[in-house]
Formats: C-alpha cells, sequence, structure tokens
C-alpha cells in the first residue's frame, strides 16, 4: 500500500474503485535525468541500482503519447459525454469503441476517464449532496462467459457491495442501479465487450441488459471492443444479424482509432512527431537526436506496422535491454534481437521489403532529401 492507504501503480485491477482512484489521481510520474556516461560511472552501485530502476519503471509506462489518434477520439468523447447533461428522463447516448488490437483503445479511453473523474470530482466534490462518495466512472472488464448477472455482479464488484456475492439477475441489477445512482455514476465503461459470444443466448441476453442500462441508468454507456461491428451490435436485422442485438445501434455512436500510415505526407508527419516524442521520453546515456526520428524511421514502422501498440512494446523492450546490456541507446542491431507481438512480427517482412527497395518511406519528403 501506498503512503495514503491506495494500492500501488504497479498492482492496480481498474474493476475495483479503490484502484481506479489510485489509477485517477496519482500524479504524473517524474522523467529520471538523463545522465551521460560519466554520470552513470559516477554513481555508487546502490544509487546506480536506484536510478536504473527508476528507468526501468519509467520505460514501462511511457505513455500515453497524445497522438493526433487519441486527440481525435477525446474530443469525440468529450463531445457525446457532455451532451449527455439531460435530465434522468431521458435516455443518454451510449459509444461504441470499434477498432483493431494493437490501435490504443483500451489506453485512450483509460486517458479520457481519468481527465474526466478528476473534472467531476474538482466541479463537484469528492461526496454527493446525500454525503456518498462520488464515483464519476465505474470501468468493468468482460469475459467470454459473461452474462446479465456476471455483468451486474462485476459492477457490484466495482463497488465492493457486500449484496454482490447472492442474488437473483434482477436483485443484482437492482443493487448495481441503486449503486450507481447514489454514487452518481456518469459513464459506466464496458472494457472488452468483443469476448462476449454474441451469437448465443448469453450475448443476446447482455445485448438486451444493455438496452436495459441505457434505458434505467443516468449514464453514457461507454463500450470498448474488437469487430463490435460485425458481431452485430450497430446493424438492424440484417443478413446475418440478429434483431435483438440492433436497437443498441440507433443510440450508439461508433467511433475508431486508426494506425499510422506513410502513404501521404501528412501520414508521414504524424509519424516523425511520434518519434520525436518518443526520442524525448526515453532515457539513455548515448541517446541522440534523431536516434529514432532519422535513423530508425523506416525500421521502427516496419516491425510495429503503424501500431502504437506494438510500437511502444518495442521500444519499452529495447529500452530495457540497453540499460541491462550497457548499450544505453537504442539501435537496429539491439532491436533486432529484442521480440516483439507475434501479429508484429508476422507482418513486418513484407513492410520491410517494400521499405528497405525504398518503394515505401515513412519520413517526409523534406527529411527523406536530406537523409538519404
Amino acid at each position: 500500500m501506498t503512503a495514503v492507504g491506495l494500492p500501488s501503480l504497479g498492482n492496480l485491477a481498474l474493476s475495483r474503485k479503490e484502484d481506479f482512484k489510485a489509477f485517477a489521481e496519482a500524479p504524473r510520474r517524474v522523467q529520471p535525468e538523463t545522465l551521460a556516461r560519466a554520470g552513470l560511472g559516477s554513481l555508487s552501485p546502490k544509487a546506480r541500482a536506484e536510478y536504473d530502476r527508476l528507468r526501468r519503471e519509467w520505460h514501462a509506462n511511457l505513455g500515453p503519447i497524445k497522438t493526433p489518434q487519441l486527440s481525435e477520439l477525446h474530443e469525440d468523447l468529450w463531445d457525446i459525454v457532455d451532451s449527455n447533461a439531460q435530465d434522468g428522463d431521458k435516455a443518454k447516448g451510449a459509444v461504441a469503441v470499434d477498432a483493431f488490437p494493437g490501435l490504443g483503445k483500451t489506453t485512450s479511453v483509460l486517458a479520457f476517464a481519468r481527465e474526466f473523474h478528476g473534472r467531476e470530482i474538482a466541479e463537484q466534490g469528492e461526496f454527493t449532496a446525500a454525503g456518498h462518495e462520488r464515483w464519476p466512472v465505474c470501468r468493468v472488464g468482460l469475459t467470454g462467459n459473461t452474462g446479465m448477472k456476471d455483468l451486474n455482479r462485476a459492477i457490484l464488484e466495482f463497488f465492493g457491495h457486500p449484496g454482490r456475492y447472492r442474488g437473483t439477475t434482477t436483485q443484482l441489477g437492482q443493487r448495481a442501479l441503486d449503486c450507481v445512482l447514489s454514487c452518481e455514476v456518469r459513464v459506466l465503461a464496458l472494457d472488452d465487450l468483443h469476448f462476449l459470444k454474441w451469437g448465443n443466448a448469453s450475448g443476446v441476453e447482455v445485448s438486451n441488459h444493455l438496452k436495459w442500462i441505457a434505458n434505467e441508468f443516468p449514464v453514457t454507456l461507454l463500450m470498448i471492443g474488437v469487430g463490435l461491428a460485425d458481431k452485430g451490435l450497430f446493424s438492424e436485422g440484417e443478413a446475418g444479424g440478429d434483431a435483438a442485438l440492433a436497437q443498441t445501434g440507433r443510440r450508439t455512436t461508433r467511433l475508431g482509432m486508426r494506425p499510422f500510415t506513410i502513404t501521404s505526407e501528412a501520414g508521414r508527419r504524424e509519424w516523425r512527431q511520434m518519434l520525436k516524442t518518443l526520442e524525448q521520453r526515453v532515457v539513455l546515456a548515448d541517446k541522440c537526436p534523431g536516434m529514432l526520428a532519422d535513423e530508425l524511421s523506416d525500421y521502427l514502422f516496419a516491425r510495429s506496422t503503424g501500431h502504437i501498440g506494438s510500437l511502444m512494446t518495442l521500444i519499452n523492450r529495447g529500452c530495457q535491454r540497453a540499460i541491462r546490456c550497457g548499450d544505453e541507446r537504442l539501435s537496429r542491431d539491439l532491436l533486432d534481437r529484442v521480440k516483439n507481438d507475434e501479429a508484429s512480427e508476422n507482418a513486418r517482412r513484407e513492410l520491410e521489403a517494400a521499405l528497405d527497395g525504398r518503394k515505401l518511406t515513412s519520413r517526409p519528403r523534406s527529411r527523406a532529401k536530406t537523409v538519404a
């Protein structure tokens, strides 16, 4: 536990309110000072061990980075959530963040949830007028076996409600509603919605239950998942869809997240800005301007295929190895020894061939001429 009685940030379960509070209210991490080789050599063994520990934790938590994709998503979320300030007798619009894995959906939504939590607490205080704890956001993670009863229990688990262990589906649902009303929840975030088996009875039940939540709970329902459109969440009973799953589509705004691309000058500039931002955050003794944005731009795009999740994983693991092995910089030779996620590794060969053959470039035109 931390000094204030909250869990440490390295041991959180965001499906519980105390842990979400620790995440949402924790101060921003302070970037360790970048020491040159001489500075590293002057540290005592104990000080060096502590410095390397700070760097390990820093590199493992480099994000979230305010990319254009994150900014676009947040602008849309603020529009929707703030427009849902209707009185309780009106149904509120829902949101579905539907995009491929590795594009930063959950990270971006959690960053928004953190900002929203902070704004609501700052404006209205930590307690409601009735004296209950105020919880602007309730975050629930779903599994492949989630049914209505499980979903209700998961909401109660977030609040630590003593009645979460027993009761009928209806009883658990009413207790969940009481918690949401008492704690004045404004955003109910359901992560990994794609884990549901939409084609079976459980999926239909949960879809109907989501409609009940949208009707009865005075919240913005924020759903996060992969391939939700293909599963019929937004369809109106077209071929291959299920009408029982589809009414949600009339009240749900679908938001996506795009990968980085290098087929346009604007896309190449976005990619370069991302790498420059990462350069500033890397804490290695031998790093230099252009280490990522110039020397490794094509290579990093091929290794990540433009997916920010894969890029952040590669940079994090590369920094850990560079510190541990004493390289103190990121290079192609070092990163070639670092494994990345399977999807990126499988897709990199074709991209590498195109980039090495100069059929593609990740550098903006002005930079490409300079580097060449």
